[in-house]
């Protein structure tokens, strides 16, 4: 999957389209989502989710998605799952401090990012740590409860 990874970081600006329209979509669906109910709908949409998100961005499954923050590299695939940042310990050629033969995660979100065209300070949000509660639950439905305004 590295491979599919790779491009996505390199096709970041339309991929951000695709993800920015999805985003549309599902707050238009929001009333019907909503009504159905979230809970029954979390297990379904995270195992859509995992299969999309997995094969092009090999998606770590944590609940708390910030592709769109990230160049559309997932920063769970940091050896290290760090959110926020390279660790210090990216070597000269880019590489990963814990598998050289990996380029850091953080390489690839500057350089999604700058694709994307998005201002500096998107990659520079500070994004909460992990909640392990949330691994393998659907962040799309999360970010739109959080959006609607009906989870925090």
């Amino acid at each position: 999957m590295k491979s599919v990874r790779l491009w996505s970081v390199r096709n970041a600006r339309w991929l951000k389209k695709v993800y920015d329209g999805l985003e549309w979509i599902l707050s238009l669906l929001e009333p019907i989502l909503r009504r159905i109910g979230y809970d029954r709908l979390d297990k379904p949409f995270a195992a859509i989710e995992g299969v999309i998100k997995g094969f092009f961005f090999d998606s770590q499954s944590c609940g708390q998605c910030t592709l769109g923050e990230t160049g559309m590299a997932c920063p769970m695939n940091c050896p290290k799952t760090l959110r926020n940042g390279p660790c210090g310990g990216v070597r000269q050629n880019g590489g990963c401090e814990i598998k050289p033969e990996m380029t850091c995660v953080w390489v690839n979100a500057w350089e999604g990012s700058q694709r994307i065209g998005a201002p500096e300070q998107t990659i520079t949000i500070i994004q909460a740590p992990v909640d392990n509660r949330l691994r393998g639950h659907s962040a799309w439905l999360r970010a739109l409860r959080i959006r609607t305004g009906d989870e925090s």
